[in-house]
């Protein structure tokens, strides 16, 4: 049984690429009458703006580059000075579209409704996915014991699992419901965000816009919001990292049921005319759980023959809606969880390619103690040896009942539920433990 230890002193690692620093329009790597486009649109739907605000929209300096965009957009006439503030600075001035402006962003407008952050270079994200890719955090005895010091497990179980977190790859989690697969995989999630990497907020390909950040899914970095002295946000400054890179901890994503083979691919927004990535590309340089694999919408050998590829090669295949296909790292530990027997959800081929297969079997009677004496001090339950023997020889033992890790969780809440209505105090006595069996239990 795998026991916690003291804290892990270990700081989080620093990010070994940072994004170089954008200085002209030249750096950006996007061509400029795309760049024009982006200001136009951001005017149009924003209305009026200070260089800065455009800047700050574009995560782009103002000197050097978008200075360049404003001036350029003046003298075709496109764009003109709403309020001239002398004493801050042309980056100062309001601007507003004029009528042939708003002409110029609806012309835009029908080729990508896109007006968020200026993209990344598709090709300069690979470089850095594959830079990042090779500085991963190595998983030590110690940093496990710490990552999983919550929870109770067997040691043939608990030194199988930093090897497979080690490979980055895959790992195929089987075994019956209740016993923990999807916590388990949820705290290796959690000792991964102790890692930070950069990510484009959105990507260039071709002309077309990927939009790859995802609040949901990427938590940033705090930092200190550092003031130039005018309440700006120092995008004036020089020598910042390229602003268009979020500094974000390695990102942990969890699918279940919902998951389809469209979701694996490009996801391509008709109306607004851009993309949003699959969730892969989002877990890159982290972490993919499939939870509850086999009860997916598609059949699981079709959803694990979409892997074969990315799971041997390290690189994922997309397809642009015009049929384009790109090559994309695949830097992803993607975890498989699942509560059917494997037979029926893979072949001999297949499990081949998973590199590490753990099973999470029943606890033994000495873990199933350990986690109840746990949980029964979380939720402020009397915990009473005598009690749990009474439990496990009326409910278990003379049923041939399989123990579950998650039972005890289970029946403490019932006890509390039952205990509150009638007026006791929450302990394991036998009329309380029979009242929650009770209602808890069902022979199926």
């Amino acid at each position: 049984m795998a026991k916690p230890t003291t804290p892990s002193s270990s700081a989080p690692s620093r990010a070994p690429f940072v994004p170089p620093t954008v200085e002209s329009l030249t750096d950006t790597g996007l061509p400029f009458l795309w760049l024009l486009d982006l200001a136009l649109r951001i005017f149009y739907f924003r209305g009026y703006l200070t260089g800065n605000q455009l800047a700050e929209a574009m995560r782009l300096p103002f000197v050097g580059v978008v200075e360049d965009i404003v001036e350029h957009l003046k003298k075709e006439k496109l764009l003109e000075v709403k309020t001239a503030r002398h004493r801050i600075g042309v980056s100062g001035f309001v601007y507003a579209l004029t009528g042939a402006g708003i002409d110029r962003a609806r012309e835009a407008l029908e080729r990508s409704q896109y007006a968020g952050p200026a993209p990344v270079p598709f090709h300069m994200y690979n470089q850095a996915m594959r830079l990042q890719a090779r500085h991963r955090a190595a998983v030590t005895e110690r940093d496990m014991r710490q990552a999983l010091r919550h929870l109770v497990l067997k040691d043939e179980v608990f030194h199988r699992i930093g090897p497979a977190v080690n490979s980055g790859q895959s790992i195929f989690l089987y075994g019956p419901p209740g016993n923990g697969k999807t916590t388990i995989s949820q705290a290796i999630g959690n000792y991964l965000l102790r890692d930070t990497i950069y990510i484009p907020y959105s990507l260039y390909i071709d002309g077309q816009v990927v939009v790859l950040f995802d609040p949901l899914h990427h938590k940033k970095v705090q930092k200190k919001n550092k003031s130039n002295g005018r309440g700006q946000t120092g995008l004036l400054s020089a020598n910042k990292p390229d602003e268009r890179w979020a500094h974000v901890h390695r990102p942990f994503i969890m699918v279940g049921g919902e998951l389809t083979l469209q979701d694996l691919d490009l996801i391509f927004d008709p109306v607004n005319k851009y993309y949003q990535a699959p969730v892969q590309v989002k877990a890159n340089g982290g972490m993919l759980l499939v939870d509850d694999f086999g009860r997916q919408q598609v059949p699981p050998k079709d959803l694990l023959n979409r892997w074969i590829v990315p799971l041997e090669s390290r690189v994922d295949y997309l397809t642009l809606h015009t049929g384009h296909k790109i090559m994309v790292p695949f830097d992803v530990l993607v975890v498989f969880s699942t509560n059917l027997p494997p037979r029926d959800l893979v072949d001999e081929a297949f499990l081949r390619r998973l590199r590490h297969k753990i099973h999470i079997s029943d606890p033994g009677f000495d873990e199933f103690r350990e986690i109840f004496r746990r949980v029964a001090k979380t939720k402020g339950v009397a915990y009473d040896d005598r009690g749990l023997a009474y439990l496990l020889q009326e409910w278990y033992v003379k049923r041939n009942r399989p123990l579950r890790a998650t039972h005890p969780r289970d029946l403490c809440n019932h006890i509390v539920d039952i205990a509150r209505y009638r007026g006791v105090d929450p302990a394991l006595t036998p009329e309380l433990i029979d009242a929650a069996a009770r209602v808890y239990f069902v022979d199926v």
